[in-house]
């Protein structure tokens, strides 16, 4: 039945909101009901109106909701209240009053502006990407919009969105990582989560300092202000971690406590500001509202080596100037002078910092987590681990608790303040960048639900938010961008199996779409021309020899297409081929061989491998070369094979393709050994299956006292004994590999090992255009190969021996290919020893027809019954040719017998001519006997040139 849309079918396996479902297959769908189901019509009717059982799927949903417990905040108390303690608190209550006193009126208002520039763009940016699919617990359009009018009013930036790890799931790491990929996330998310436990301390040290300011005025000091401070410090530290860790809700719960006390106290503020001034009030500077103060106070008076950008790096939000009691302790008496009632001010500082500290205590963990879980790091599962129904990160609470209070017991952090303040901005930047990166990609998944956002704008807040790193310090933005690329290269070197469907991953489509549609108007030259493969290897990793050699030809300079063709019944081939396409494409990926794969399923090999030579490729990046193993078993493989095989070569030809055929001793299926390690490693799997059941059972009896102590003892003899069992089956199959299959093993994997010093002998017999020279020459710019020297072979007449060799010493030079020998051969018409063509008489005659032995009738109803066969006529026509591939085996057993490698003219049969077992039978006698063998031939085209 054809499901109707419906959201659960499109959630992620992990997903909290609730459970994924899994819509029926296009494969159920498509073939018929299977006879043991039944189908009434009321549900194809509920089906058709959209009812179907969704309400027993509500009801599941819901009940696995309850049953996991988990605490999901509403807008207001989860992003709302947090951005305003961060905002009120950290920019203005502790800071606005200190940027105005040394920036003045004029400047200050610039100051504010431009942070809110910077900050409305990354908020903006931040709206697109949280709008774009499900950011788990991730903020609504509304949320955003409040949140950038608050910046926009206060000059604050909407990135404390993501420093205060509002974003759940890893706030500023899950955006970047969902958008650019875990190069990027994974590296930002390191710095950011340890920013975010610096930052703990920072603020801690801001609620000491103003704590020992108090103590200081009533002469109260314990020890001094260094050590008080530290001792404040960690009481403070510990009492927020034992809120963090008691959960989310307590969590939040003290934060809205400490919104109220902020409100409260910045209310009290203005209120102080309209309450008539005294004398007392006059003496110390405060006059209420007058203009000429207004006029006076309008310029900059820089104290302290202050300038702009300093000034600046104070006031930008959550991301500079962490370190706020530094700032404020000489302020406390002033505003508390101003303000209604003074205690109060001193109460919204302490909410100010303690808010800021607990939402980075939080966030730290958090980030770090969701950092762990994708395992980007993969030192670093420990800190996956949740507890409890908020599946809460105790480990990264304790790891944050531990760096912040290294740096509270330090108490150098004005050193390390700039640093962690580029590690914020640097997240912003990303943020920006994330956004415009994936509205360049133009991917259809780019859909955010959040318009008001342009890409270059998001650009250029991007280079805005790096041109503010450097102008605050530039040393510290370095540092950060050295670190940010060291784990850059770090995370893409090590490679993390995810995949998030990056605006990275759609670019790299888009540029290759690019690229290969611009290929498409550039003609082909033969100075350009490379190996373009179609490798006929079956599965990847059953003939591994037969890629080896071909991907050492291509690596870096052609394409590789490894191609399977899947016969018979074709709802069965249709369905293996299906699910076995992505994992022998990741086998290849995973044993780094640069190739691609493709299958076909088809009514015989024959038909497939026809569709794979018509339809492979892409624009330019067509194959131009089949490469296929040769038949070893074709003497007694059914003559059908043996026609489709030779078929193939033929076809391979008629669509002008060069044939590339190797042959090694061994061959090239390995599959029989692959299939005794499968089942090898399933006997280990049972073997260490049984002897954990035996331990557990053990476990249990050693509890019963000393009639389990016997028992024990007695299964202990058993399972050693079955263990013993196993071990002697194990040894006696790995010896059956080691007999039957050794030699095999090792022929698979002769093209893996680097080559000692030796030669390629090329058989250059006939010009095919050059690729029987060229694909020698490219295996020995391979450092597998390049202690091999090329000697070439070819035909000649006895009175002219030095002659040829200048002609062909001189192609060679043209052709700018080194050489280390020349040899003409000029015996090969001669006829074969008497053995050799008896040895090539008795391999034919199973396939002979010997019509001439027979009466005319008899002879032309053999013909028809057994059409492969070879005639006494065709033998007599191409006998010469018979002649010839003999004693060609006969020159190369003289000549190159101890080669690395020959590289062979491959004879060409004619359609309809030459039968396709003479055909193999020439193939077999030319590479018997010999190191590997490739039989080569071109489509006749240049490929090669000694023009620039």
């Amino acid at each position: 039945m054809d499901p109707v849309p419906k959201i659960d079918y499109y959630r992620n396996t992990g997903s909290i909101s609730g459970n994924k479902l899994n819509r029926p297959s296009l494969l159920d769908i498509h073939e018929q009901l299977a006879k043991n189901i039944a189908v009434s019509t009321g549900s194809v009717e509920r089906v058709a109106n959209g009812e179907s059982t969704a309400g027993d799927e509500t009801a599941v949903s819901k009940e696995e909701e309850n049953k996991t417990g988990f605490v999901k905040f509403g807008w207001v108390k989860g992003v709302l209240v947090r951005c305003m303690l961060n905002i009120w608190g950290v920019m203005l209550f502790i800071r606005l009053s200190w940027i105005v006193g040394q920036a003045g009126i004029g400047l200050g208002v610039i100051i504010i502006l431009l942070a809110t520039m910077v900050t409305s763009i990354t908020g903006l940016s931040t709206s697109a990407i949280a709008t774009n699919g499900f950011v788990r617990g991730g903020l609504g359009v509304i949320v955003i919009a409040l949140s950038v009018v608050v910046t926009t009013l206060t000059g604050i930036s909407m990135s404390a969105i993501c420093t205060n790890g509002v974003v759940r799931g890893g706030g500023a790491y899950y955006l970047i990582s969902r958008s650019l990929g875990p190069e990027f996330g994974g590296s930002i998310g390191l710095i950011f989560a340890f920013a975010n436990a610096v930052a703990v301390a920072m603020y801690v040290v801001g609620f000491a300092e103003t704590v020992v300011e108090l103590l200081k005025e009533s002469d109260t000091l314990m020890v001094d202000e260094s050590n008080d401070i530290r001792i404040i410090g960690t009481i403070t530290v510990v009492c927020l971690l034992g809120i963090s860790v008691a959960g989310m809700e307590w969590e939040a719960k003290a934060q809205v406590i400490l919104l109220i006390v902020l409100l409260v106290a910045i209310a009290n503020f203005f209120i102080g500001t309209v309450i008539p001034t005294n004398t007392e009030k006059k003496a110390r500077g405060f006059f209420n509202y007058q203009a000429s103060i207004f006029a006076e106070n309008f310029g900059p008076d820089f104290r302290s080596g202050e300038g702009f950008f300093s000034v600046f790096a104070i006031f930008f939000p959550a991301a500079t100037g962490i370190l706020a009691g530094a700032n404020i302790s000489g302020d406390l008496k002033v505003m508390s002078m101003v303000s209604g009632f003074g205690p109060l001010i001193t109460a919204g500082i302490f909410s100010a910092t303690l808010s800021s500290a607990l939402a980075s205590l939080v966030s730290a963990p958090k980030v770090f987590q969701a950092l762990c879980k994708d395992n980007v790091y993969k030192g670093l599962e420990f800190f996956a681990k949740g507890y409890g129904k908020n599946n809460e990160p105790i480990r990264g609470y304790v790891l944050t608790f531990v760096i912040a209070m290294a740096f509270i017991l330090i108490a150098e952090l004005n050193t390390i303040a700039p640093i962690i303040s580029n590690f914020f901005l640097a997240s912003y930047a990303l943020i920006n960048f994330s956004c415009f990166h994936a509205s360049y990609a133009k991917s259809p998944g780019w859909r955010p639900a959040f318009r008001y956002y342009n890409m270059w704008v998001s650009l250029f807040g991007a280079l805005l938010c790096c041109g503010v790193m450097f102008v605050i310090n530039w040393w510290a933005a370095l540092i950060t961008y050295a670190i940010e690329l060291f784990l850059y290269i770090y995370v893409t070197y090590k490679k993390p199996e995810v995949n998030w469907g990056s605006s990275t991953q759609a670019l790299y489509f888009v540029n290759a779409l690019d690229s290969a549609l611009a290929l498409t108007t550039v003609e082909d030259h033969v100075k350009n021309f490379r190996p373009q493969c179609l490798a006929l290897t079956g599965a990847p990793m059953v003939r591994p020899a037969l890629l080896d050699i071909t991907h050492t030809f291509t690596k870096n300079n052609g394409l590789c297409i490894c191609c399977e063709v899947y016969t018979g019944p074709r709802k069965l081939c249709v369905k293996e081929m299906n699910s076995g396409m992505e994992k022998k494409q990741a086998w290849l990926t995973k044993n780094k061989r640069k190739a691609f794969y493709a299958a076909v399923a088809a009514d015989s090999f024959r038909d497939g491998v026809k569709s794979l030579l018509q339809a492979s490729g892409l624009g330019r990046m067509k194959p131009n070369t089949l490469v296929i193993g040769f038949k070893k078993d074709w003497r007694s493989a059914p003559a059908t094979q043996v026609e489709n095989y030779v078929g193939i070569i033929h076809d391979a030809f008629d669509f002008e393709l060069g044939v590339i055929i190797i042959r090694i001793s061994q061959g090239f299926d390995i599959s029989q050994v692959l299939q005794v390690q499968e089942e090898l490693e399933k006997l280990e799997q049972e073997r260490l299956a049984l002897e954990a059941t035996i331990k557990e059972n053990d476990f249990e009896e050693g509890k019963r006292g000393i009639c389990g102590f016997f028992k024990k003892a007695s299964s202990l003899n058993i399972s050693k004994h079955e263990t013993k069992k196993e071990s002697t089956i194990n040894t006696m199959q790995s010896m059956h590999v080691g007999e039957f299959n050794q030699r095999l093993l090792e022929a698979s994997t002769q093209f893996k090992k680097k080559q000692g010093k030796g030669t390629i002998d090329i058989w250059w017999l006939f010009d095919d255009g050059g690729l029987t020279i060229l694909i020698p020459y490219i295996l020995t710019l391979r450092k597998k190969w390049k202690n091999c020297k090329l000697r070439i072979f070819t035909g000649g007449k006895v009175n002219r021996i030095e002659e040829e060799k200048l002609v062909m010493a001189s192609l060679l030079s043209k052709f700018r290919i080194k050489f280390a020998d020349i040899n003409i051969i000029c015996d090969i018409n001669i006829k074969p020893n008497k053995e050799s063509w008896k040895f090539f008489e008795e391999m034919i005659e199973p396939y002979r027809l010997h019509e001439s032995c027979k009466d005319i009738t008899t002879a032309e109803k053999l013909k028809r019954e057994t059409p492969w066969k070879i005639t006494d006529a065709e033998l007599e026509a191409f006998k010469e040719k018979s002649f010839r591939q003999v004693r060609l085996n006969e020159l190369l057993q003289e000549h190159s017998r101890a080669a690395n490698l020959i590289v062979l003219s491959l004879p060409v049969a004619r359609k309809g001519a030459v039968s396709d077992y003479l055909y193999m039978a020439w193939l077999e006698i030319l590479s018997k006997n010999l190191p590997p063998v490739l039989m080569v031939r071109g489509n006749h085209k240049n490929v090669l040139t000694f023009y620039s």
